[in-house]
């Protein structure tokens, strides 16, 4: 099988997919028309991208079945196209979870001691021991956390330990104001946090700022989450609250992002910006990075060692299940609910035709068919097809799938 690596990859992970018995072409400069043109040259089954973005026209470009993004979102592939065309997208969930959550750590620290400007006064010869002796400390002070995904909850174990409270909203907990159960705090992993000092819910995102003395994102991109960190919940916080976004810089209003920190003194750390370069390096005019106690990293949240290490191979298991099996770990398009009613379970002789047999009684009866597998029995003689089907089969089309074949043992349907 041939896979196009668009992007830089580990070696780690190359060796992983060549071990994997792929073919690979490693061409991590190609972008936009260049890329569109490695695909149709060298007509892979896998493209596997990281921050490259991939349009229709890479989709169409070649026998594309298969894309995979080394890395938590899918924002920069066209997923809707990718659907449409039957290729499936996968992802590297939860891998960099660490990485970014050590980043939003060291960001909300050099907030409160002021880490980054004191270095540059030392660097320019000068001491003011009195100035950066002014911080208010973490221990004792409040974090408000939006979203309890894999990154949200490395933050909060890594914020607990600094000895700060934890209060938190996420859509799957949306209008509760209350503490965290003990059994939801063991299945998100948090359990020895939350004895230690329960983990609040809070109903609204605003609410949440009502409550922190900092507040953190860790949402992912969405159409109910662009813009839903608005001049709404920003104004909730106290002045001078430290506020960090090392997630996506779309959750976040810029505008009123900007005018909070401008108008009442938030202090900022941002690994994510609404005006970032399209590339890994080049200019960049963000005017809020002027302003004073904004600190900024490059996007670089997922960017250590030992995540991009964990992410390639991760990529690798996602493109060595394709290959063995057909099947596609953490694939992100396909349908999660089926329109399938009825359950058509046909138990059979292993057989060449006889499946074929079964799906051409049911294109004639124009049963359309969302979903099948076939079971296999031990010693290869026998096996059973679960169909799903979108209507109901008749008497008239089981009794032809019976007496059609020779191999057909049993036959039945079951209502969904």
């Amino acid at each position: 099988m041939r896979v196009l690596v668009a992007d830089k990859f580990e070696k780690s992970g190359l060796d992983g997919l060549a071990a994997a018995g792929c073919e690979v072409a490693y061409l991590p400069e190609a972008k936009d028309d260049a890329l569109v043109a490695a695909i149709g040259r060298e007509r892979p089954e896998v493209l596997v991208v990281r921050s490259t973005k991939v349009t229709a026209a890479m989709l169409d470009a070649g026998p594309l079945a298969l894309v995979v993004r080394a890395g938590a979102g899918t924002n920069t592939i066209d997923v809707a196209a990718a659907s449409e065309r039957g290729v499936h997208v996968a992802n590297c969930p939860g891998r960099n979870s660490i990485a970014v959550a050590e980043l939003t750590l060291g960001l909300l620290l050099a907030l409160d001691r002021r880490i980054p400007d004191a270095v540059a006064d030392l660097r320019a010869g000068r001491w003011d021991k009195k100035e950066y002796s002014k911080a208010r400390g973490l221990h004792g002070s409040t974090l408000g956390v939006l979203g309890l995904g894999a990154i949200a909850v490395e933050t909060i174990r890594r914020a607990a330990a600094f000895g700060l409270r934890i209060v938190a909203w996420s859509r799957r907990f949306a209008g509760e104001d209350r503490p965290l159960a003990v059994a939801e705090a063991r299945a998100l992993g948090l359990e020895a946090v939350h004895q230690a000092d329960p983990i609040r819910l809070a109903p609204t995102p605003a609410e949440v700022a009502a409550r922190s003395d900092a507040l953190t994102v860790h949402l992912a991109l969405g159409p109910e989450t662009r813009g839903l960190v608005d001049a709404g919940v920003l104004g909730r916080l106290k002045p001078g609250a430290i506020f960090l976004n090392t997630a996506r810089s779309e959750v976040v209003d810029a505008g009123a992002l900007e005018a909070a920190a401008r108008d009442r003194g938030l202090r900022l750390g941002l690994d994510v910006f609404a005006r970032e370069p399209a590339g890994g390096a080049g200019a960049f005019d963000d005017p809020i990075v002027g302003l004073p106690l904004v600190y900024g990293t490059h996007h670089i949240g997922a960017s250590t060692e030992q995540a991009q290490e964990a992410i390639a191979a991760e990529t690798v298991r996602v493109v060595r299940s394709y290959v063995e099996s057909g099947r596609v770990p953490n694939c992100v398009n396909l349908a999660r609910e089926s329109d399938a009613t009825h359950r058509l379970v046909v138990r059979h002789r292993d057989r060449p035709g006889v499946l074929a047999h079964v799906f051409r009684c049911l294109r004639d009866a124009g049963l359309n068919v969302q979903e099948t597998d076939n079971l296999v029995f031990e010693g290869g003689q026998a096996a059973v097809a679960h169909i799903f089907l979108e209507g109901v089969p008749g008497d008239a089309v089981l009794d032809a799938v019976r007496a059609g074949h020779p191999d057909i043992l049993e036959i039945r349907v079951v209502a969904l």
